[in-house]
């Protein structure tokens, strides 16, 4: 075997939930594993969505041979666009992956750009100097896939998102005889989902949600209104299948829904009869009883048709008594405050509202503590590390691996930027893991057009903006004798009512007034100084203050 090293490059989903994003380098070729976003947080106000900090590819673009996506989900594939305008590398995907991909790049305009290849599960596919075999795994969207990569230093398992369900929607369980294989060739390390680590036994079997779905529309007197990810495919099957048994049509609203649905039908991975599906314009006319609509939403996204329905601001329609909403998946970590919110507001609006808490609406596509138990007795790797999940829960995973039987030194622990090296002088028990160099690994936020232009700098301005106001002074100085003249002009916005303001203008004035005439020290900072005390002073405030001077 050679002596090179092999490099794992955690670049995104590693301490935090989403962007999901790995390179492997092997000598002077790289092979990338998903390129997924991360919703923001509630204080990150104005941004779309965050991508991960790839520029270690940009750097080395020439090495990247290609990238390959474990499944369609949007923090697997979200910064695929982003990616391709600076790293023309080819994608790997199958047939649905690709299809929902293909919809991404055409509306970024990349759709010829792009160079994508589809491979199906049970196919292995050269990458440079990496064999990579896709192997099924049931998850929360059909077309899921792990990978075997086969590397000069040994041989590498990354599971993907994944769940060991018997019953899946699509009947197609996850290909356990081929885990088993892998450790009969002997795994070198195993990279293995941590999202749900702090949950014990078996993740429940999506076939769970029928029972719930039915119980739902048994009881739903008026319209129907779900919310769920655009990519959740398998449960908009569900959910249509709930339509078809109780006689009611179906319409799909919001872009990314349609497009995604038009897709899935193209690729049979949705089986819906044609005379159950109407435009979300025909379905408003419909009887209410008559009515599912299906919408996006479900993480409590401001500008999100539920978000839109919840705030009163929707165009098309609104929530009217006895409506019946379901909010069919779970928040996103940091994404609670949002979805509480929405509930909230739907219940004030007369809506009904069906969620996780209340019922089995929803269950995880991803493996509990039983299942993350038994991919590593399946795969019995000499290596394991963590990934896709917060620092607690890389943690948590490590001390689960440890409890059977993997060593402690053997066992890595990292967040994004941290490079783990392997090497292997031929044979397995001979392997040696050490950690590498520190890359960049933080947040590319995504606002509007912009991409990377606004900071944490940024950020943190922003929410002093929001949380304190803003307080603008305009005032003329004769520039020869430091003697205001006219009247000093004073406004606020997001600080005090203007009524309430009012009283402590005159005072203001003459502080101001008097801090213009003093003549020692700058001008600029006097006034303001002046004016941030007298405010802390009188209501104990701090807004951010503008202060322009004209002098003439």
């Amino acid at each position: 075997m050679s002596k090179k090293i092999l490099k794992i490059i955690p670049i995104g989903g590693f301490g935090e939930v989403g962007k999901n994003m790995l390179a492997y380098e092997y000598g002077e070729e790289i092979l990338v594993v998903d390129a997924g976003l991360m919703f923001p947080d509630s204080d990150m106000l104005g941004i779309d969505y965050i991508i991960p900090d790839f520029n270690y590819l940009v750097k080395n673009q020439k090495k990247v041979r290609g990238i390959v996506i474990t499944h369609g989900h949007e923090d697997h594939t979200g910064a695929i666009p982003h990616l391709i305008e600076q790293v023309n590398a080819p994608i790997y995907a199958t047939p649905l992956t690709r299809g929902l991909i293909e919809v991404k790049l055409a509306k970024n305009g990349l759709a010829k750009k792009a160079r994508l290849h589809t491979v199906h599960a049970g196919e292995s596919v050269g990458i440079g100097c990496f064999k990579v075999e896709f192997f099924h795994v049931s998850h929360s969207i059909p077309d899921s896939v792990g990978l075997g990569i086969d590397t000069p230093a040994g041989l590498i398992v990354h599971s993907g998102d994944y769940k060991f369900d018997h019953t899946p929607v699509d009947n197609w369980p996850s290909d356990y005889a081929k885990l088993a294989e892998f450790s009969q060739r002997g795994v070198l390390a195993l990279l293995a989902d941590s999202t749900n680590v702090e949950r014990p036994g078996w993740a429940p079997s999506e076939r769970v949600i029928d029972g719930a779905m039915a119980q739902v529309f048994d009881q739903a007197p008026g319209r129907i209104i779900v919310a769920s990810f655009a990519s959740h495919i398998s449960r908009i099957q569900q959910v249509a299948n709930a339509a078809a048994n109780h006689k009611r049509k179906i319409a799909f609203i919001g872009t990314s829904m349609v497009e995604n649905v038009k897709i899935a039908r193209q690729l049979d991975y949705l089986d819906l009869d044609e005379s159950m599906v109407v435009p979300a314009d025909n379905a408003l006319h419909l009887p209410d009883k008559e009515m599912v609509l299906m919408v996006t939403g479900s993480q409590g996204e401001p500008t999100s048709i539920m978000g839109r329905l919840a705030a009163g601001t929707n165009r098309a329609f609104d929530i009217k008594e006895g409506d019946t909403v379901v909010l069919s998946a779970t928040p996103i970590p940091g994404n609670e405050e949002s979805v509480y919110h929405v509930i909230n507001r739907l219940y004030q609006r007369g809506a009904n509202v069906i969620y996780g808490e209340t019922t089995p609406v929803h269950v995880s596509g991803h493996a509990s503590q039983e299942e993350m138990k038994l991919l590593i007795h399946l795969t019995q790797p000499k290596f394991f590390i963590p990934m896709h999940g917060e620092l607690r829960m890389l943690k948590l995973h490590s001390q689960l691996a440890h409890s059977l039987g993997i060593p402690e030194e053997n066992i890595a622990v990292v967040e994004n930027g941290r490079v783990i090296e392997l090497e292997n002088h031929g044979r397995l028990e001979n392997a040696r893991m050490r950690l590498g160099e520190r890359l960049p690994g933080g947040y590319v936020f995504v606002d509007g057009s912009s991409v990377g232009d606004v900071n944490q700098k940024v950020i943190s301005e922003r929410e002093t903006l929001g949380r304190d106001g803003v307080m603008m002074v305009n005032l003329s100085v004769d520039k020869t004798n430091r003697r205001p003249y006219g009247q000093i002009e004073i406004s606020s916005r997001g600080f005090l009512p203007d009524q309430s303001l009012n009283e402590y203008l005159p005072a203001l004035r003459k502080r101001i007034d008097d801090a213009v005439r003093r003549p020692e020290g700058n001008l600029q900072q006097n006034v303001e100084e002046t004016i941030k005390n007298f405010v802390y002073k009188e209501l104990e405030r701090r807004p951010v203050i503008f202060v322009n001077i004209h002098k003439q």
